[in-house]
């Protein structure tokens, strides 16, 4: 649905001689600097009900109006999907995604997603890039995210990720025992054969997964991982790379290598464990509204506490 805008500003003495673009840039944050800059070259933002250029300056006492429809920035459908809100605000949605739900309506899954779900919360969202999603985490992924609610919360979060500033931090189970933590440093990239996988590879983007030993078992080991870059299935990729793969991560694990005279409960735990057993527990940034550091956290699955209790009985050291 389109949204109609009709605003105005007199410049101040501060703004007085700049460039209108970078005026109303500043003035109105929750619409972008390249969609600002069209409807001045469309003539929806006006000075004193003159059209001007982007680069034409303004004077203090001038009236700039804004008046025009802003279509939706995505096409996706509102559905009434449940969503385990941890936190929101005029700012940001914080959530903890279940298992199974897909971020982004794509080819296959068109509808059922979170974007779908989180438009249905918040009709506006369509209004945003990618509904204001600003990062993700895999089908079978679970674990805590965030969602922009604003133009000026959307740029400001995602500035934050590309500078390395918002703390995401994961728990894995993976197969083999660890004799301690350490950082995983290699460049992930399209795997060279199967182009649904990823891979480390040479030429590929920079990544980088710290990690520490939280549990460890006789065969396996619990860690708490840290991302300095967002790579696609990156701590899966980077566990497998150490030949340390995630416990029923089919896809960069293969066949469950399972342990000799292993408690049959537990083999067969391990074997039918039906995803990766990583889950995002926590997340930090600086909230682009107040400014201040904020952590959140979800709760870690049930089947993920079901399997450390099965290791804890039939793996203890």
């Amino acid at each position: 649905m389109k949204q109609q805008i009709d605003l105005e500003f007199t410049v101040p003495i501060e703004f007085h001689n700049k460039r209108v673009d970078q005026v109303a840039a500043a003035v109105w944050t929750d619409y972008s600097r390249g969609k600002l800059q069209s409807w001045i070259k469309d003539g929806a933002l006006k000075s004193n009900g003159k059209s001007l250029a982007p680069k034409n300056t303004v004077s203090v006492g001038d009236v700039l109006t804004l008046v025009a429809q802003l279509e939706p920035a995505v096409q996706w459908q509102a559905e009434n999907i449940a969503l385990d809100i941890i936190y929101e605000d005029e700012d940001v949605i914080v959530l903890n995604k279940p298992v199974g739900l897909v971020v982004h309506p794509a080819a296959g899954n068109w509808d059922g997603t979170l974007v779908n779900a989180l438009l249905a919360h918040d009709a506006s969202l369509e209004q945003l890039p990618r509904a204001g999603v600003v990062h993700r985490l895999d089908k079978d992924t679970s674990g805590v995210m965030m969602v922009a609610r604003s133009q000026r919360a959307y740029t400001h979060l995602v500035e934050a990720l590309q500078a390395r500033e918002v703390s995401r931090e994961y728990l894995a189970i993976v197969h083999g025992c660890l004799t301690g933590g350490g950082t995983v440093d290699a460049p992930i990239g399209r795997h060279p054969t199967s182009r649904q996988k990823m891979a480390v590879v040479e030429g590929g983007k920079p990544a980088r997964t710290h990690y520490s030993i939280t549990r460890r078992y006789r065969h396996f080991t619990e860690l708490a991982l840290k991302l300095e870059t967002g790579r696609t299935h990156q701590i899966r990729v980077h566990m497998s790379h150490r030949k340390h793969p995630l416990i029923g991560d089919m896809a960069y694990g293969g066949k469950s290598r399972l342990p000799a005279r292993s408690d049959p409960t537990l083999v067969e735990a391990i074997r039918s464990f039906p995803r990766q057993a990583l889950h995002a527990f926590e997340l930090s940034f600086e909230h682009p509204g107040s400014g201040e550091w904020e952590s959140f956290s979800a709760p870690i699955p049930e089947d993920i506490i079901q399997l450390q209790a099965l290791l804890d009985e039939f793996d203890s050291p």
